[in-house]
């Protein structure tokens, strides 16, 4: 924990050059005597006016939450087990269950909403909860409810949900991470170790006569929730090697965990970092859909148009492994931050521990006021020049100014011995 700040710079403790800063270890108890269980992830309680509480999923199929009072024991625990019995969490029942891609492997918080009707009696219909979305690797996503009145309540995970269209593969395997972003409706970030990410947006399903995908739900008046995959995406985790006429692409397959972050400054826009880099995408149809959404059209299938007018901007921003040869350097810390001084700053901490500030120059940003030729003024005489081109003057500076691809920030990660010969990385080229 940090300390205080004042002062007129607003430092810590007042300026000094030396601080204190105090550490509460979390479930150190219960992590010494369960060797062989490992922690997937942690995250904070969504609650700002509560006690903090830490959310942990670890490697037996358990969500715990520990409060900073009491860090050793846990306040609530939630078993997000798929079989029927939750008790089989001897490494016997946990190997079965990673054969089949039954183990939770990421969670995350939606925003704050009125309860579900289908929800039991333990959550009153009058509190507002937190959907906690947690995602298996077999790519199945079940959900819970959470409040934190008298305590931390939570109703029993169901799902999986339904994903629609409906793919032979359930769009993939090795899921590993799963991000909700704070937009109306929610929009799942579905991430595989391939590289491959799944834009859900999450709305009522449809009545339909076969119910086995959603036979733990208890039926109510409302439909249950369902994942609406609106667009799939290809991260290329290394960069593109320029071949001659005669050669042939080599492709090859590398895989690597992926790890989903928010973007404080807009909402819209998320980023990914893994083993080879960083990547920054920006969902630039949101408003659209919810205009889609808001409007009285029933034809849900102009969704499918929608989806394929506008695309989501993919821009490769830092790359630590030009190539599959390079040494494996993951992103250790990442940071979105907006200060006077810097502006809107991305923050890198490598494998080396080096510390990099980008500038978040990104495509994805609020509106910018309209220009002046955009709205005349009453009276006003047009130019005769302007019915010479095709398009407004507006977009004329707008295609001048996009860019189709982005060049990304390389560093060159081992020894020089190990490291690719100049040849072959004179050829690497940026293929976002």
């Amino acid at each position: 924990m940090l300390p205080l700040r004042w002062g007129k710079r607003s430092e810590f403790e007042g300026g000094r050059s030396k601080i204190n800063c105090k550490t509460i270890p979390v479930a150190e108890r219960f992590f010494t005597s369960s060797p062989s269980v490992s922690l997937r992830q942690a995250a904070w309680y969504p609650s700002e006016i509560d006690e903090p509480h830490l959310v942990l999923l670890t490697s037996d199929n358990t969500i715990r939450f520990y409060g900073l009072k009491s860090p050793q024991t846990p306040a609530k625990v939630l078993s997000v087990s798929q079989s029927e019995d939750d008790n089989s969490v001897h490494p016997p029942a946990r190997s079965y269950a990673a054969s089949l891609g039954e183990i939770a492997v990421a969670f995350d918080f939606g925003p704050i909403s009125a309860p579900p009707r289908q929800l039991p009696a333990q959550v009153s219909k009058e509190q507002l909860v937190y959907p906690l979305y947690i995602l298996y690797e077999n790519g199945e996503t079940y959900v819970t409810y959470t409040s934190k009145v008298n305590g931390i309540n939570l109703s029993k995970p169901v799902g999986p949900l339904p994903m629609y269209p409906a793919a032979e593969d359930n769009y993939g395997y090795d899921a590993c991470a799963i991000l909700c972003l704070p937009c109306i409706p929610s929009i799942l970030v579905i991430a595989t170790e391939t590289g491959t990410l799944y834009h859900c947006v999450v709305l009522e399903s449809e009545e339909e006569e076969d119910t086995r995908a959603v036979e733990k739900w208890i039926r109510g008046t409302e439909a249950v929730p369902a994942l609406y995959v609106f667009e799939c995406v290809e991260l290329e985790l290394t960069l593109k090697v320029a071949t001659g006429e005669d050669e042939e692409t080599q492709e090859f397959d590398f895989t690597c965990p992926i790890r989903l972050h928010r973007d404080s400054l807009c909402q819209h826009r998320y980023h990914c970092t893994h083993e080879a880099g960083v990547h920054s995408v920006g969902l630039i149809w949101v408003n659209k859909l919810q205009k889609f959404l808001k409007s009285d059209e029933e034809d849900k299938d102009s969704l499918q148009e929608l989806a394929a007018e506008k695309r989501c901007i993919v821009e490769h921003i830092l790359c630590t492994r030009p190539l599959l040869t390079s040494q494996s350097a993951p992103i250790r810390g990442f940071l979105i931050v907006s200060d006077l001084a810097l502006g809107a700053t991305m923050i890198c901490i490598t494998s080396t521990y080096e510390c990099i500030l980008l500038p978040l120059l990104s495509s994805i940003r609020p509106p910018s006021p309209p220009l002046l030729c955009s709205h005349p003024g009453l009276g006003s005489a047009s130019s005769p020049l302007r019915g010479l081109a095709d398009d407004s003057f507006e977009q004329h500076i707008r295609n001048i100014l996009a860019r189709s691809s982005t060049n990304p920030l390389v560093l060159k990660a081992g020894d020089k011995d190990t490291s690719p010969p100049p040849p072959e990385m004179s050829h690497v080229k940026a293929g976002e």
